[in-house]
């Protein structure tokens, strides 16, 4: 195929997409709005699903070596008290693969390092897409101007892609603040390989050892639409009723690297491509972050567009992929939304029935609902 794809930014799924389609000899070039790529302080949990895809790209090794890997995840009380967990041991057997937990500049950077033939171009914000004939024009903020004939929309939640094909879609809020930070810290030898969450009132927070000494975590507060002032300064209190681990990764936590955002998704909708534009990740299914399979899903996506961009001429490609990546997308932002909403209720009566649901659901439906998950699409 001797066309160009156009991607619209360089975030996981955007630098994924173009590593696939540089394996398939495919020419690609990425547009960033961003002046520089900082790394956030944020970490990232690279789910099962997510690692076989890098499996395939010859990348599982250098991101397990920069990362830490994860072999359960647990739902606790405040004090840490599991009520519910889940063994991935079995998952990593079968697929051979390891769920990494690993910082999200550190995997930005092996992605970019990765690229062979294609250009970054940074400062790149998109402002509007003109349709000519037989091709696009892409205008950007800094003045630029180019022809396209194939564009990939991965410019996340606020995608001026979507915008400019689909302009009726919707972002949904979820009435939720997120804060997010990385800090140096030695979790007791229990916690090393395991991701935990702590379920409260109406808020949670969770923590994972992302390298040796050092933890990423993230905490999360429910708000009624008219109370959303939430300050870094705040998080002490909120928690105080937790455990110490919880408490002492806060105060670690240099405050001004904190990163702050309220959760919000995008409505399901069952169009992401039209004409020669296609839609992957954010752009496409922005998900609440409840059961971290945002990116992953994202990286799902790059490798299934890019099998299918193989297989058959751009315009079936597009259509195919939709068809194989819509249904279990559309799944992970119900059922992401859902458990959102049950981690914040407020109502004690319904935190009861919620805590006794969780501990005495059988690990063989667990096991079961993340089969779901973690099984790619046979193309």
């Amino acid at each position: 195929m001797s066309k160009t794809f156009d991607i619209i930014g360089a975030g996981i799924g955007g630098l994924t997409t173009a590593i696939a389609l540089e394996r398939k000899g495919i020419k690609t070039r990425i547009f960033e709005q961003a002046g520089e790529i900082k790394q956030v302080g944020a970490g990232i949990i690279l789910a099962n699903n997510a690692m076989q895809v890098y499996d395939k790209l010859g990348l599982r090794n250098i991101i397990e070596k920069n990362g830490n890997p994860i072999s359960s995840m647990s739902i606790t009380k405040k004090n840490l008290k599991p009520l519910s967990r889940i063994d991935l041991s079995d998952f990593e057997q079968k697929y051979n693969t390891k769920n990494i937990a690993i910082h999200r500049g550190t995997l930005q950077q092996i992605l970019i390092k990765e690229l062979k033939t294609t250009k970054i171009y940074l400062n790149h914000k998109l402002t509007k897409i003109e349709k000519n004939e037989n091709d696009y024009d892409l205008k950007f903020s800094n003045g630029g101007k180019i022809k396209s004939v194939y564009v990939i929309g991965a410019d996340g939640l606020n995608s001026m892609v979507r915008e400019t094909i689909f302009p009726t879609t919707s972002i949904r809020k979820a009435n939720q603040i997120c804060w997010r930070g990385i800090t140096d810290y030695k979790l007791p030898k229990k916690y090393g390989n395991e991701l935990n969450e702590a379920w409260g009132k109406t808020e949670r927070f969770g923590f994972v050892q992302i390298a040796e000494n050092k933890v990423y975590w993230y905490a999360l507060k429910a708000f009624k639409e008219d109370n959303n002032e939430f300050s870094v300064k705040d998080l002490n209190a909120y928690f105080k009723d937790y455990n110490t681990i919880i408490k002492d990764l806060v105060k670690a936590t240099n405050k001004e690297k904190i990163h702050t955002a309220e959760i919000s998704d995008l409505k399901p909708t069952n169009i992401w491509y039209k004409e020669n534009v296609c839609l992957i990740g954010d752009s496409a299914h922005a998900t609440t972050p409840n059961m971290g399979q945002g990116a992953c899903q994202a990286i799902e996506d790059a490798y299934v567009l890019t099998e299918c961009l193989e297989k058959y001429d751009v315009d079936k490609a597009f259509l195919e992929y939709q068809k194989i990546r819509l249904p279990k997308a559309h799944q992970i932002v119900k059922s992401s939304w859902m458990v959102g909403k049950m981690a914040h209720f407020s109502n004690p009566i319904l935190i009861g029935l919620r805590n006794l649901m969780l501990q005495v659901t059988p690990a063989s439906v667990n096991k079961r609902q993340n089969e779901q998950i973690f099984q790619l699409a046979v193309i």
